[in-house]
């Protein structure tokens, strides 16, 4: 009753008139321009502030009327975020337990501000206790601090050496845990850089792995053991080590497994991930499927997580010719109901995968009776060859990508003058827009194309192709989620693919 009547004192001084936050209840009210703001924003019907000002006013976004509308949006939203619901199944107790903590370590600090010091620190003693349990080295340390100052106050001489003890003992694991993040990020700070620009942190990356397992070997801490595998497994991605890769992927996951009070499942998700990125690459389908099948049931379906681990399966089926797989999955993930919700991008680059599908179907269904089944009814070809195709600039790849698939639909159709108009389109990006460092392979693959045109499309007429095609292999095929690296189907085995249709014989790739 004491902290009752603590709280109490406080709420009635200076309680609120009214929350305002975003529930069940408040989105009901259709014609609010709250909900109306809400709604759109979800639809993702806004790419600026201008667009959202037009929208809801017909308006300038300098108008009081959207600047104040915007200003309360954004407040709401923020009071919302105390009020989640955390208790959803897909929610770990990992982090369920972390999102509690950090709400009520909130409101410890409000009492305290407020001088109930008796309450706050009730409540104090209860974050610690589920703290200490998921070794939560942060919210221990706040809490102890805070329990070691009411215990001196009280002269409790017991338990403020209790507190003192937990204090300096996890401030050196929350240390040894900034210095492991801190590694971490000075990784994929540099990680999505080009390739030709990772030399240098090869290098500094083998350092960062060694301090990272010193770390791991001192202190028992869930945070600074997924950093040391994390960085361990960037490394070998880095190196193109995809065996190694997968070792470490696979030790993460048994750490996961052993360790169910720490379980997360972005962590999870992560490993899983790059070990579908390794199957990908040293192109294994047969434990790459195994993987996938077993991992998509532990993501919610539609969800971005999924989204992401399909496009390695799908890619995965395409690198390997398991191309009646990789039309089953492409219809999977475009007819999940999510699917229009998607970001423009990713329903964009699905777009791509679906072009590219109905060409493998095109060129390859007569030897394969089944594929041809898979044709699909809404794809217009004709329709396709007369797009001008043109996405914006920071999507200039997509453009690329949809005019080599036209190039080799043309090729098909034996319309060598379309042909041409495109390759010579496709020059002109690897001369003007394309930069080396970050597109070298696809630049050595116009290249090649170039030498087609020259030839007149007689592969016995090609000439100055060598050069081209072992710079394209000597810098091996990696995505990893960049646009800018994604080759739906690698290009070294597209331009072999090109020279096969050619001529009916099978031909040298030089």
């Amino acid at each position: 009753m004491k902290n009752l009547n603590e709280i109490s004192k406080i709420v009635t001084k200076k309680k609120v008139r009214k929350i305002e936050i975003f529930d069940d209840h408040s989105l009901k009210h259709k014609n609010s321009k709250f909900n109306e703001f809400y709604e759109a924003i979800m639809a993702g019907k806004f790419k600026n502030d201008r667009d959202a000002a037009n929208f809801l006013y017909g308006c300038s976004p300098t108008d009081d009327k959207y600047r104040q509308l915007k200003s309360r949006f954004r407040k709401r939203l923020l009071n919302t975020l105390f009020f989640l619901d955390v208790n959803l199944p897909s929610t770990s107790n990992y982090d369920r337990a972390y999102y509690s903590v950090n709400k009520d370590w909130t409101l410890v600090k409000i009492l305290i501000s407020n001088d109930a010091q008796n309450t706050a620190a009730s409540l104090a003693r209860q974050i610690l206790t589920i703290a200490l349990k998921f070794k939560f080295a942060d919210v221990i340390v706040n809490c102890a601090r805070i329990l070691r100052r009411y215990a001196a106050s009280t002269g409790d001489e017991k338990n403020y050496e209790i507190y003192d003890q937990h204090s300096k003992q996890f401030q050196n694991v929350l240390d040894a845990e900034i210095r492991s993040e801190e590694l971490y990020q000075r990784v994929i700070m540099n990680y999505y850089k080009p390739l030709a620009q990772e030399n240098e942190l090869k290098e500094r990356i083998d350092t960062y792995c060694d301090a990272l397992v010193g770390l791991s070997e001192i202190y028992d801490s869930p945070i600074v053991v997924y950093n040391m595998y994390l960085v361990w497994t960037y490394r070998y991605e880095m190196l193109k080590d995809y065996n190694a890769m997968l070792e470490v992927c696979t030790k993460a996951e048994k750490y996961i497994q052993d360790n169910p009070t720490f379980y997360q499942d972005d962590k999870l998700a992560t490993f899983q991930m790059k070990k579908m990125s390794a199957y990908l690459h040293i192109r294994d389908w047969k434990n790459g499927k195994i993987n996938a099948e077993k991992c998509l049931k532990s993501f919610p379906e539609g969800s971005d997580t999924w989204y992401v681990f399909m496009e390695y399966y799908l890619l995965l089926a395409i690198h390997t010719d398991n191309y009646i797989n990789a039309t089953a999955i492409h219809s999977k993930a475009i007819n999940q109901s999510k699917f229009k919700k998607q970001h423009n991008r990713i329903r964009e680059k699905w777009n791509i995968y679906d072009t590219y599908l109905n060409y493998i179907i095109e060129s390859q269904g007569a030897e394969n009776p089944i594929l041809m089944t898979q044709k699909k009814k809404n794809f217009r070809l004709s329709r396709f060859l007369n797009d001008p195709i043109l996405y914006p600039k920071d999507q200039r790849i997509f453009t690329v990508h949809m005019v080599v698939a036209q190039i080799l639909f043309f090729i098909e159709k034996k319309s060598y003058n379309a042909v041409s108009e495109r390759i010579d389109r496709l020059k002109s990006y690897a001369n003007r827009q394309l930069k080396k460092d970050e597109y070298h392979r696809l630049i050595q693959f116009i290249r090649l194309l170039q030498q087609l045109a020259k030839a007149e499309y007689k592969v016995s007429n090609l000439s100055n192709v060598e050069k081209y095609y072992n710079r394209l292999i000597e810098t091996r095929f990696s995505y990893r989620g960049i646009i800018s690296e994604l080759e739906v189907i690698p290009y070294e085995k597209l331009w072999n693919n090109i020279l096969e249709r050619l001529k009916p014989s099978t031909v040298s790739a030089r």
